[in-house]
């Protein structure tokens, strides 16, 4: 049988048009290479129906119910700039259907890990919120979730991908979730949207892939046509999109809150989690060796570090506006979740410190089984009119019902508020709790009147009583909503040369997986939109012209805070290898393990088999990686005691990394890492000997971030000073 098309991977049954399509047309067919199941009734009787007679049908979009919809791109406000109203029927059956997706895993952020920890208050926003658990000194049990959004469970860690940022509180007044992210923008401003955007995101429904990556034509072809998704994209197309670490992970709220004070008084504000490891990002390549490597790669950071003793920290910040009627900020508005506030109009200001210090004992009981929701409230803070917060009021609560087997999900032990609860809710699927009494709703007299109604004065939550001005049912969003450009362009220009190169590289690489022209040329549309030059430096990797703006160019500042590039930050918790052999000089790795761990870093010994280094005279040098099995990618930096020569098992039969060694004085394994560690522009240092590995590979003695030292002791010091930068940023020479 011939094949439908000579190159294989077409996504769709015909090729996309560069504008969005106007007219009306029903389905397309399946692709010659498709069929879907023989058609038999539940019974096991054959129908006789064609395949095709059990798809989707008609050219309109519709509800479940054959209802046609005029619009499925805005939630039913009050008002443009109103709250989202209950009765959105289509929103409701929208979301509550997405919810119910996957069974049993979460349809999104299904990949996680977590641990436990400590939230301690500094006071210092105890004169813009009275939530008791940032009153100074207050100490608040934490858990927090890290997770990939569009992979399944059995995804790797270190795809590019937006992370979740799920820290749920364990307060006297009851559970507060902040459920964020590690990029500070959404792709989509109204929740209606949502389905439709992780649709795009996930594999395609007719193969199921690509998993856990956006570099395919679905994603691309919905984001083109979203341009409202174009800042976003593009922090994920950064380096923040492959992080080294979910400790070395920025945090934030999204969307914008209201905190409530004492007296009443109300300001809005945006989460910020600042890491004290800093933002550092792994680059593509390293990332791409590390999903076969090691898939586990930021779950076992995670633990690992928490075992080391090498406590993850982030301090929460917020920003804070004034809470006018127009809910703007020097012309940003703030219910926009695609906007952000740069750091240089609106300082971040430090109002507490998590720690991260336990381990989850049982993954599924914890991890898997908690449950977040971004209505988990407490007095002091309270919600905004942001559409895709409001979504997610409803959404969150949704899925859990079906993901975690009934309405009781919060008695699971993971998810069980510190405070005591008494919520009138009886039975159901899961009910642990052995309720007394005979009167569970009030007011009551056979129960004594329990539970009592608790106001302001009890700690009691109540709603913001804001004014609402008259206005018309409307599926609309603001004029302010309709600026997709500037944000990212003002992005763009806040990264250093090297980030942007990467950049650049992202989007080549993503665009180039895609197999429809029309799409790369409507996202080569966008980035002319953006920048020239990054639409310039894109439409070339793709072989295609670059096209002009349609718009002038947007008139920003770039904001400096956004670069990870150009500051210095704490070793703390990170990985050194240490490559030796039994003719090393041992005492000395022996000195550099412990100083290793005396600056609360991890050592690892790379040897060339199992097990010790060493004899009955010498004290024995356990061997955590053999040459085999270790890769740079597991590093931060790589330490050379001598250069080790070829093991004994050193040859392409057994181990394919060392094929080509021929009688090379060098391990050829050992080339290959300290090679990688210098293409990935990691710190390398050495002593007695340490040259003649670098001579082997062609690198100078004296290149950026290649350092040698009289002893260990002293070649660790000057890694270590290297380490502060996170990678040697001159060994990736910007183009542009």
């Amino acid at each position: 049988m011939s094949p439908s098309h000579p190159i294989p991977g077409r996504p769709a049954a015909q090729p996309p048009r560069i504008e969005e399509p106007t007219e009306p047309r029903g389905p397309l067919p399946p692709k010659p290479d498709q069929r879907g199941p023989e058609t038999y009734s539940p019974t096991g009787q054959p129908t006789g129906l064609d395949a095709a007679s059990v798809a989707q049908a008609g050219d309109r979009h519709t509800t479940a119910q054959g209802l046609r919809l005029p619009d499925t791109d805005h939630s039913l406000k009050a008002g443009p700039r109103g709250p989202v109203l209950l009765q959105d029927h289509h929103l409701r059956e929208k979301i509550t259907h997405f919810d119910h997706e996957r069974i049993p895993e979460r349809v999104v952020h299904a990949r996680g890990a977590a641990a436990h920890g400590v939230f301690r208050g500094y006071g210092t926003a105890s004169k813009v919120s009275k939530a008791a658990f940032l009153a100074e000194e207050v100490e608040t049990p934490v858990f927090v979730r890290f997770s990939t959004v569009l992979g399944s469970r059995g995804s790797a860690d270190t795809v590019r991908d937006t992370r979740g940022f799920a820290t749920k509180f364990y307060t006297s007044d009851g559970v507060f979730d902040l459920v964020g992210n590690n990029i500070p923008v959404f792709f989509i401003q109204d929740a209606i949207k949502f389905p439709d955007v992780i649709h795009a995101g996930k594999p395609h429904p007719d193969r199921e892939i690509p998993q856990a990556q956006s570099a395919h034509d679905t994603f691309w072809d919905f984001v083109s046509l979203h341009t409202e998704a174009a800042h976003h994209t593009l922090w994920n197309m950064s380096d923040r999109g492959i992080p080294r670490s979910f400790r070395m992970m920025e945090g934030f709220g999204v969307h914008t809150f209201r905190l409530v004070a004492e007296d009443g008084a109300t300001t809005l504000v945006k989460f910020h989690w600042k890491p004290k490891l800093g933002v550092h990002s792994l680059v593509w390549e390293e990332a791409q060796i590390i999903s076969g490597a090691d898939p586990d790669f930021h779950r076992r950071d995670l633990a690992d570090a928490i075992e080391a003793g090498a406590f993850p920290q982030w301090e929460l910040g917020i920003q804070t506006f004034p809470d006018t009627p127009e809910q703007t900020f020097q012309g940003i508005d703030l219910l926009d979740p695609t906007k952000i506030v740069p750091e240089e109009m609106a300082q971040v200001q430090p109002i507490g410190l998590l720690t991260l210090d336990r381990n989850p004992s049982n993954f599924f009981a914890e991890t898997e089984q908690v449950a977040f929701h971004p209505g988990h409230l407490v007095p002091g803070i309270d919600i905004t009119d942001d559409p895709l917060l409001a979504g997610r009021l409803f959404s969150y609560l949704d899925t859990q019902i079906t993901r975690l087997g009934g309405p009781n999900f919060a008695q699971i032990p993971v998810n069980r508020p510190h405070s005591p609860v008494n919520d009138m809710q009886r039975d159901a699927v899961h009910q642990t709790a052995v309720h007394s009494g005979v009167a569970p709703y009030r007011p009551n007299s056979l129960d004594g009147g329990c539970p009592f109604a608790a106001g302001p004065e009890a700690a009691g939550y109540v709603e913001v009583p804001l004014e609402m001005p008259a206005a018309r049912k409307v599926r609309e969003a603001p004029a302010s909503f309709e600026d997709h450009f500037s944000q990212p362009r003002s992005f763009w220009l806040s990264l250093s040369p090297v980030e942007r190169e990467h950049v650049v590289a992202a989007y080549t690489f993503e665009l180039s997986k895609c197999y429809e022209q029309a799409i790369k040329e409507r996202v080569l549309g966008t980035l002319a939109q953006i920048d020239a030059q990054l639409c310039q430096e894109v439409a070339s990797g793709l072989g295609l012209p670059a096209p002009q703006p349609t718009e002038p160019l947007a008139d920003v500042e770039p904001s400096p805070a956004l670069a990870q590039v150009g500051k210095q930050w704490p070793s703390v918790g990170r990985v050194i290898g240490i490559i030796a052999d039994d003719k090393s000089d041992l005492a000395a790795v022996q000195a550099v393990r412990q100083s290793v761990l005396d600056q609360s870093m991890v050592p690892l010994v790379i040897g060339p088999s199992g097990g010790v280094l060493g004899d009955g005279g010498t004290e024995p040098v356990p061997v955590q990686r053999t040459f085999a099995a270790a890769r740079s990618v597991e590093f931060d930096a790589l330490l050379l005691a001598g250069a080790p020569a070829p093991a004994a098992d050193a040859h392409g039969s057994r181990d394919a990394k060392a094929a080509g060694g021929g009688d090379a004085p060098v391990d050829p394994r050992v080339l290959l890492l300290v090679g990688e560690a210098y293409r990935h522009a990691k710190a390398i240092g050495g002593w007695n000997g340490a040259r003649q590995v670098y001579e082997a590979l062609g690198i100078a003695s004296d290149a950026p971030g290649v350092v040698s030292g009289d002893d260990g002791t002293a070649a660790l010091s000057l890694v270590t000073d290297l380490l502060a930068r996170h990678r040697v940023w001159d060994r990736f020479p910007a183009l542009m």
